[in-house]
């Protein structure tokens, strides 16, 4: 354990703050590393080639990538699709790129600093500010979870006529699989994520091998349209794919994540584990983009050319999938990678949760309390909306969280930009003047299309 925790620094502690009982209870005061179970336990072979030393590296941005195809981005991709064809496949990529330059900032932060997101902004900032970033952080984590809920029942009820309502409350025993895969090791969870994207990545080519979309009207659909920012609805599932695809909590994750492997201390040793984990995270995010635009332009070659164009409920999109493209095998595979994808997201919103609570309260719950009390904040507001008013609010309810996502992206992306520009924190890795004018851009655009968001809300548009 030793290991573990060299160039642990112990930032503002508590008097008589204590750092023993890490793995028991709860730990207030002295800043721990972060995941302090997984801190540093993956190592990197010494002087190997290029490739060993690339795969050592490879693992937390595929995590990573699970938060950006999980069930939410299907309710919006396949809304988006079927009702504007492929006009939003731009914002897709948009989102994608933006969220690759996002991650990358993340993986500078963790590797230049030592320190996750949440615990520079608890170090950083006043504690009242600290706190409210810390709410911001958790509705956006139980937002997440919501989807995963809903996305994983609907694909119970899909594949085996599980009740949606029995299927919310059965979602809270997937705890078991999450303590298990980390009592085995990190590589073992890093092994099962891999393993379900490369399972819901060829169920999509098959889908999109019978869809035949339209590849001319695909690529016209990757440039960006004005129509997006006048058009209400549109520009409502265009923010919806946003806060699917750049997501908050994984901006924590991320900066926590990278600090798993044991590389070199020195200048030289973190420069590498950055060009490492870049490539890492650009390369899974590489992933989650052929996802997302999958799941469009299933919705627009299949619906929207033959003008159903409002299929916005993902049972609807599975009910049609197989008799419209006469193989019966198409729905099936499409519940089948809905479920893997909610499964995935689940070990990314406990890791995240464990994150963002360690390190903005500096409190350390166990894993298995901390997962309960995500996945129930998660299970009450879903199992009352489909309890009163029916499941067919699903999918709406679905784009909604995607929507809380978006909202809550601007408080972690701000920060996030702010340390990384900061010399007195990165030292020589801060970012470059290129790098910071990009980085307020890519934040001010954020912000940006909030507003015009909640501006078409409030006008009711």
């Amino acid at each position: 354990m030793q290991d573990a925790y060299e160039n642990v620094l112990d930032a503002a502690p508590l008097a008589g703050a204590s750092v023993a009982g890490t793995g028991e209870g709860a730990v207030v005061g002295a800043r721990l590393p972060s995941l302090p179970e997984s801190y540093r336990t993956v190592g990197v072979p010494a002087g190997r080639g290029f490739l060993r030393r690339m795969l050592a590296f490879a693992g937390p941005g595929y995590l990573i990538a699970v938060g950006y195809m999980d069930p939410g981005n299907w309710a919006t991709d396949v809304a988006g699709g079927s009702q504007f064809g492929y006009t939003l496949l731009s914002v897709v990529l948009l989102s994608s790129l933006m969220a690759m330059f996002l991650q990358a900032l993340c993986v500078k932060l963790g590797v230049a600093t030592g320190r996750d997101l949440a615990q520079a902004c608890r170090e950083h900032y006043s504690k009242r500010t600290a706190i409210a970033l810390w709410l911001g952080g958790e509705i956006a984590i139980a937002a997440c979870d919501l989807a995963e809920v809903l996305g994983s029942a609907v694909a119970l009820q899909l594949l085996f006529g599980i009740p949606l309502l029995w299927g919310v409350l059965l979602t809270a025993f997937d705890v078991l699989l999450i303590l298990l895969l980390q009592g085995r090791g990190f590589r073992w969870i890093e092994a099962f994520v891999v393993s379900l994207i490369c399972l819901i990545s060829v169920c999509f080519a098959y889908e999109l091998l019978l869809a035949r979309p339209i590849w001319g009207a695909a690529v016209s659909g990757l440039v960006p349209s004005a129509e997006i920012l006048r058009n209400g609805a549109m520009l409502y599932i265009a923010v919806g794919i946003l806060g699917a695809t750049v997501m908050p909590h994984n901006l924590y994750l991320h900066s926590s994540l990278v600090q798993t492997r044991s590389y070199r201390l020195d200048a030289e040793g973190k420069r590498e584990a950055i060009r490492f984990g870049i490539l890492d995270s650009s390369l899974a995010l590489g992933f989650s983009f052929f996802i997302n635009a999958a799941i469009l332009v299933l919705g627009a070659a299949v619906f929207h050319t033959r003008g159903m164009h409002n299929v916005a409920e993902i049972s609807d999109a599975y009910k049609l999938l197989s008799p419209i493209l006469g193989a019966s095998l198409a729905s099936t595979l499409f519940a089948v990678a809905l479920l893997a994808s909610g499964q995935n997201s689940t070990l990314t919103g406990t890791l995240a949760g464990q994150i963002v609570m360690e390190g903005f309260l500096r409190f350390r719950l166990r894993p298995w309390v901390r997962r309960l009390v995500t996945r129930l904040a998660a299970i009450v507001p879903a199992a009352l909306v489909i309890g009163i008013m029916g499941p067919n609010r699903v999918t709406s309810l679905l784009i909604l969280s995607q929507v809380i996502l978006s909202l809550q992206l601007p408080f972690a992306v701000v920060p996030l930009v702010q340390f990384t520009s900061n010399r007195a924190k990165m030292g020589e890795f801060t970012n470059r003047p290129a790098t910071v004018a990009l980085a307020w851009f890519t934040a001010a655009a954020i912000v940006v299309l909030n507003a015009l968001l909640l501006w078409q809300i409030y006008r009711g548009v």
